[in-house]
């Protein structure tokens, strides 16, 4: 059965991750992984100390976990399998591991919260995870409740599509939500399509026929604001985007580029690997 693994920290930030899990669960018919990793918090001085034991530390993660388990449980209902499993690690790194292991269906995380520590702190996990980790990675806004998948948005820049858009992994996507695909191109120049982007275009054409997308071709002097404007004047329920490898979000892990297309926008959005 497929997984989706939803790493938590306990705070309302990753709280409405699991809330929006659960919906994408019952929609792609997929069980749920809750994963908490932990770290022993050390005293900084000139001699390291230890604050807490590390069996006291696994007891209290157990808790937490299992109790969040029962949470989770009461709200899916008796149909969606739900799994738990606290460990000691570093988040990204350990979850690393467990995708290696699970394959999952897709890793759905949280921005950032109210507080500042939380966009901090849960903020960074995530971008670190989003540049790491090679499957799916569902980026959940604050506050965002889930909605079937129907219309979803795939950012390209016509350029290098063979060698950069997984299409395998799209494909499947949409089809398992039977959603509608729309291409967006966003042009900065207002320029018309050149030779060799006409023909990138047809081979993506080819690469995502099986899902007949929708094209969009689209003139805004940036590129994130018009994807995020596009998205939310055409009701998209979530943005698929290439983090590694894509000129279109080239700088996307510098911080403005990051906040605004991640952090800013009112979309789940959905990155991907090559």
């Amino acid at each position: 059965m497929k997984t989706i693994i939803v790493p938590v920290d306990f705070s309302p930030v990753s709280d409405n991750a699991v809330n929006y899990a659960i919906g994408l669960a019952r929609e792609a018919h997929c069980s749920l992984l809750l994963f908490h990793a932990y770290q022993i918090p050390v005293s900084m001085t000139d001699t390291p100390i230890v604050l807490v034991s590390v069996d006291d530390m696994q007891k209290n993660a157990d808790a937490r976990i299992g109790e969040l388990k029962k949470q989770v449980e009461q709200k899916a209902g008796a149909d969606m399998k739900i799994y738990a499993e606290a460990k000691l690690g570093n988040t990204v790194d350990e979850l690393e591991d467990l995708c290696r292991q699970i394959k999952p269906f897709a890793v759905v995380m949280g921005t950032k919260g109210e507080s500042a520590v939380e966009r901090v702190l849960f903020g960074s996990t995530t971008l670190t995870a989003i540049r790491h980790l090679t499957w799916p990675v569902i980026v959940v806004p604050p506050g965002k409740q889930y909605h079937d998948i129907k219309k979803i948005g795939f950012a390209c820049d016509l350029k290098e599509v063979v060698e950069t858009t997984p299409a395998k992994q799209i494909c499947d996507f949409v089809k398992e939500v039977d959603g509608e695909l729309h291409v967006l191109n966003i042009d900065i120049d207002k320029k018309p399509l050149s030779g060799e982007e006409s023909q990138e275009s047809l081979l993506l054409q080819t690469m995502l026929e099986d899902v007949d997308p929708v094209y969009h071709f689209l003139e805004d002097k940036d590129i994130e604001a018009g994807i995020n404007k596009f998205a939310d004047e055409n009701n998209l329920d979530l943005v698929i985007a290439i983090p590694k490898k894509h000129k279109l979000l080239e700088g996307l892990f510098k911080k403005s580029h990051t906040r605004r297309l991640v952090f800013e926008s009112h979309v789940p959005v959905m990155c991907v690997h090559e």
